[in-house]
């Protein structure tokens, strides 16, 4: 690539950052909030796993929807619209608690819709960029999720120690968020056409396709993965470790830097050494962090397995994204459908661990998240690259 055409490249690269920064801002001002939204209202474990399906029930609703949505209407309008009723959702979260769970149950589903189809919009385009460019640097892009959720965590655990209320805290980040990203998507690379052997085929033919099933599943362990972890982490250290709601706070904050780092760092040793070996080492280190957490005895086991931990799931729903997408004509049907089957892991996720909470602790039913990471190693030679 000449140095013309890695300018040119610069300011839709910086837009699809942008775009991936701020939807992490927006969604870990919520997340960071949910100990106190859960104290609000009440609930018992396994009744804030059933509330916070309710996003994940959206964006289930809206995956499958938006391969079409994307293929119509491109990735830029996908992106300006969701955007927009991803604030309205999560600012009905943060206005509407007080009012009880519906408001809160509804309010979630709208964001979980907007949320589902701007994922698979903002992949497209970085899949595009990635294209452009020539070498790996999805993973980088998500990073620039974790960065957003770990300016979003630190943000709100300010707010939490300074009393901040969840409605003003929540509503500035979020109109915050909305605005950047509507500034930014003005700047995204036109979509790819559709080839002639593409063109005609139904948009849900990927969902026939063995292999990008397959890669679905993959997503979906990885996406348990990261999932458990922000939802439970602050939850299990107030709960089962007595920790201040600060320091709970503060460890998704460690777990999401984790995630930020091994999405940095990861293009290179994807390059260098192959998706596969990469994903498997990472299987494993996600696999020891987890041990160490639930089994720690002391906060700052936790800790050290919270880093492990987030360091294993950092790479495996970009990359399966870039799998999903090594066909440039059928991107966005193939990456709608492997992200509408992980996603199924934020739809089970929350309630499953719930559940298990209800029984045997957070801590001890996190441990169902060993499981999927074993499944992980065992079909990652379906994300090999492509000769």
């Amino acid at each position: 690539m000449n140095s013309a055409t890695a300018t040119a490249l610069r300011v839709p690269t910086r837009a699809v950052y942008l775009t991936f920064i701020f939807l992490g801002v927006a969604m870990a001002s919520f997340a960071a909030r949910i100990p106190q939204i859960r104290d609000a209202l009440g609930l018992t474990p396994s009744q804030l796993g059933l509330v916070l399906l309710a996003s994940a029930a959206g964006s289930v609703t809206s995956l499958p929807l938006a391969g079409p949505i994307v293929g119509r209407f491109g990735s830029r309008r996908t992106v300006m619209v969701t955007a927009v009723v991803l604030g309205l959702g999560l600012g009905g979260v943060a206005l509407g608690y007080r009012s009880g769970v519906v408001p809160v149950v509804v309010s979630l589903y709208v964001y979980g819709f907007a949320t589902g189809a701007w994922d698979v919009a903002m992949n497209v385009q970085g899949t595009i960029v990635e294209r452009r460019i020539g070498r790996a640097i999805m993973p980088r892009f998500h990073a620039g999720y974790s960065i957003g959720t770990v300016a979003g965590a630190l943000i709100g655990a300010g707010a939490v120690a300074a009393g901040i209320s969840i409605g003003v805290h929540v509503s500035v980040c979020v109109a915050v968020a909305v605005i950047a990203v509507l500034v930014a998507v003005r700047d995204y690379l036109p979509d790819d056409s559709p080839s002639s052997s593409s063109a005609g085929s139904s948009p849900m033919a990927a969902w026939t396709e063995p292999r990008t099933l397959l890669i679905g599943v993959f997503v979906l362990a990885f996406a348990f993965t990261e999932g458990a972890g922000i939802d439970w982490i602050s939850v299990a250290l107030i709960d089962d470790y007595d920790a201040p709601a600060a320091v709970g706070t503060l460890a998704f904050a460690t777990f999401l830097a984790a995630m930020t780092v091994g999405r940095w760092w990861g293009p290179a040793l994807l390059d260098r050494y192959g998706r596969v070996p990469v994903l498997r080492a990472l299987a494993v280190s996600g696999l020891a962090g987890l041990l160490l957490f639930v089994f720690g005895t002391h906060v700052a086991v936790a800790y050290a397995g919270v880093l492990l931990w987030g360091l294993g799931a950092s790479l495996g729903f970009p990359v399966g994204m870039s799998a999903a997408a090594d066909e440039p004509s059928r991107a966005p049907a193939r990456v709608s459908v492997v992200a509408s089957i992980g996603y199924l892991a934020f739809l089970g996720g929350p309630p499953l661990i719930g559940l298990l909470g209800d029984h045997v602790t957070v801590l001890k039913g996190l441990l169902a998240v060993a499981v999927l990471l074993i499944l992980s190693t065992s079909i990652s030679t379906v994300i090999r690259e492509p000769r």
